[in-house]
């Protein structure tokens, strides 16, 4: 069997969210492997001080400022990593939003409206211009970051877990309509990563309680999930597409009783 299945090597890879948390852990783990890494978010001093991480260990890297809710930012974002590197052979769609912590019966349009255009109406937007150069390359990966929310019931945290949920399937349909041009589209599901955005979930008694009832006995962290995306970014998964990787330390079928 070939020792280089992991090996990203002359890949362009695009991560958004990618200057802290699991984004940041995808970024550096995609440059060590050998990609050219996009590393993006809203500000482009935290995303070049990731930059700066990667080159200082030998790989490629250039950041882009992008705030993932706004059409022209995303546009501008491809334009400028084709122009650095040339065409995406690798998106991760990891920036989320989550301005509502409640019952989805106090849910307001302007949340709603907020989590499903950076969670979902983003991504297909970002698959959609650059899922073209893939195929005209031969092929790509796409891997969207869903979350074990989106395959469950939530009491507090319920339109974030309904954007989660239309990941999963958008990762299906785009797998269906992207296969014949080689492209390959999966999700990730992580459950509770210790990051600062899911910091209301894990600080204090309720990390304590996940992880007594989470078989592998602890958190999450994000070097976790980024071992999932290289694999899938990789050709050691070059006959998956559609699917969804749960990497949650065994908490969604830990025993209830």
């Amino acid at each position: 069997m070939s020792t280089k299945l992991f090996d990203l090597t002359g890949q362009v890879a695009l991560i958004t969210g990618s200057s802290r948390g699991i984004g940041r852990a995808i970024g550096l783990m995609m440059a060590a492997s050998g990609a050219k890494v996009v590393v993006t978010s809203r500000k482009i001093d935290a995303c070049e001080a990731v930059v700066a991480e990667i080159t200082a260990s030998g790989g490629i890297a250039a950041a882009i400022a992008c705030n993932i809710s706004d059409k022209q930012q995303r546009e501008d974002l491809v334009n400028a990593a084709e122009k650095k590197f040339g065409p995406v052979s690798t998106l991760v769609c990891n920036a989320a939003v989550n301005p509502a912590y409640g019952p989805m019966s106090a849910l307001e349009d302007k949340a709603f409206d907020k989590v499903m255009g950076a969670n979902v109406q983003a991504s297909i937007h970002l698959i959609n211009r650059v899922s073209p150069g893939m195929a005209a390359a031969g092929g790509g990966a796409v891997i969207l970051l869903s979350s074990v929310a989106g395959l469950m019931g939530s009491k507090n945290i319920g339109i974030y877990a309904v954007s989660k949920a239309a990941d999963i399937q958008l990762a299906r349909n785009y797998a269906v309509e992207l296969g014949p041009k080689n492209i390959r589209v999966n999700a990730i599901c992580p459950g509770l990563i210790k990051t600062e955005f899911s910091s209301v979930l894990w600080d204090g008694d309720k990390g304590r309680d996940f992880i007594a009832r989470t078989p592998l006995g602890r958190l999450g962290e994000s070097e976790d999930i980024a071992g999932a995306a290289v694999f899938l970014a990789s050709n050691a998964s070059r006959y998956i597409t559609g699917q969804v990787i749960v990497v949650d330390g065994g908490m969604m079928v830990a025993d209830p009783f």
